[in-house]
């Protein structure tokens, strides 16, 4: 007997997706995520992954029968007052509106994301145990405190509970109990459940502790006053100190199996697709690496947060000449006579620090829909689209000495 195949999915609910994979709100103040073009009622059978929103890429989409293109890099970063064709880029997407493929963006808070950018990467290369290297505040939590008839304790967490609160990692309707003696006197315009005006009450209670977030702080309040029994509710809602979260720019963690630095060096090469580039590294080759830092993309802003990390080797992409140099210069400085000027930086390709991202991105879209009861057919591009198409050695007769090793 078959069965019919599911319906395939609107690209409203394949956003709604990626959102909660990489939420916006984790993207830098400066950066452009989320969708740039596409009907959210179109259905959704096909989506690609790459790095680039660049002609190629779109040419590859649109052969394929693509329905949407997830990109790292934002195709209209800066600010624009026309998409006419007359551009590189309107002309991009009017090719993408003509044929019916969406396009996407998850730049920084891919990221910064569980599962993201600077975990695959790190992945990659065999750095496990990982941590962020600059973590991303969790979400500011509020406490709140009610006291209740002990009767009506388990109907008041219920109804807290369904308006978000109590909700502590896989775990919901969390809260905590104790009693005590509650004691107050009505006046007579009010309207008492227990006790009569003027008369002093005192009554066993309940109090109900629960944690929410701050952002939920008014429908949590809304739902405990629907709830309570009393007129005029006992409660207090104390905003809880802030913490670092589980996700950040970069990743830290140690090598599974501790090498050289030309052999991590060795091992990045390896591990990312090839490039003109290649891959760089600074330091004394023989080095032992055994903590290592990762950031996709261009690395070089975050030196002060590697140097604080205290890691062996710093794996990114785009280091400049004048911050490499100070990196080496300081490292050197201070590490003194004998020591290791650590951290060692290793350079590679912007577009091959990001590229082992999509793999991981299209299968965890994959299997989010699957658990919704539908699904996708995804595909990795496999064009390179790293700026840089070759290079010429430099020859063996240039009139330089290397200098001392740093």
């Amino acid at each position: 007997m078959s069965s019919t195949p599911p319906a395939p999915p609107t690209l409203a609910e394949v956003v709604r997706v990626l959102d909660r994979l990489y939420p916006p709100a984790t993207a830098e103040s400066w950066d452009a995520v989320g969708l740039v073009t596409g009907d959210p009622a179109q259905p959704v059978r096909k989506v690609m992954f790459a790095v680039d929103p660049v002609a190629a890429v779109v040419d590859e989409a649109v052969a394929w029968g693509a329905d949407l293109v997830v990109t790292h890099h934002p195709l209209l970063l800066r600010g624009v007052h026309s998409v006419a064709a007359t551009t590189f880029k309107g002309a991009l997407l009017h090719r993408l509106i003509r044929a019916g493929v969406a396009l996407y963006a998850a730049h920084t808070n891919a990221d910064a994301a569980p599962d993201g950018v600077a975990e695959a990467l790190a992945d990659a290369v065999g750095v496990v145990d990982l941590t962020p290297l600059v973590a991303l505040p969790a979400e500011p939590l509020d406490k709140h405190v009610v006291f209740v008839p002990v009767a009506d304790a388990g109907r008041l967490v219920d109804a807290l509970a369904a308006a978000g609160a109590g909700a502590v990692g896989e775990y919901t309707r969390c809260a905590w109990q104790t009693t005590g003696e509650g004691t107050f006197t009505p006046s007579a315009d009010a309207r008492p459940t227990i006790g009569q005006a003027g008369e002093a009450s005192a009554v066993v209670e309940a109090r109900v502790e629960m944690v929410a977030p701050r952002h939920l702080r008014d429908a949590v309040v809304a739902a405990m006053r629907a709830a309570h029994p009393y007129e005029e509710p006992a409660f207090d809602v104390l905003e809880l100190a802030r913490w670092d979260g589980p996700t950040g720019t970069g990743r830290v963690g140690r090598l599974a199996e501790p090498t050289t630095l030309r052999g991590f060096a060795e091992r990045v090469a390896q591990a990312l697709p090839a490039t003109p580039q290649g891959v760089r590294f600074a330091g004394d080759p023989g080095a032992l690496i055994e903590t290592v830092a990762v950031v996709g993309g261009s690395g070089d802003s975050l030196f002060d947060a590697v140097r604080a990390r205290g890691v062996d080797a710093y794996l990114t992409a785009d280091l400049r000449h004048h911050p490499a140099s100070e990196q080496r210069e300081r490292a050197v400085h201070e590490a003194g006579p004998g020591r290791p000027a650590t951290p060692f930086l290793v350079d590679v390709a912007h577009f091959a620090s990001e590229w082992p991202w999509l793999d991981r991105a299209a299968a965890d879209l994959r299997t989010s829909l699957e658990n919704t009861g539908t699904t996708v057919e995804t595909r990795v591009s496999t064009l390179r689209t790293d700026p840089w198409t070759d290079r010429v050695s430099s020859p063996d007769h240039a009139p330089l000495s290397e200098g001392p090793t740093p």
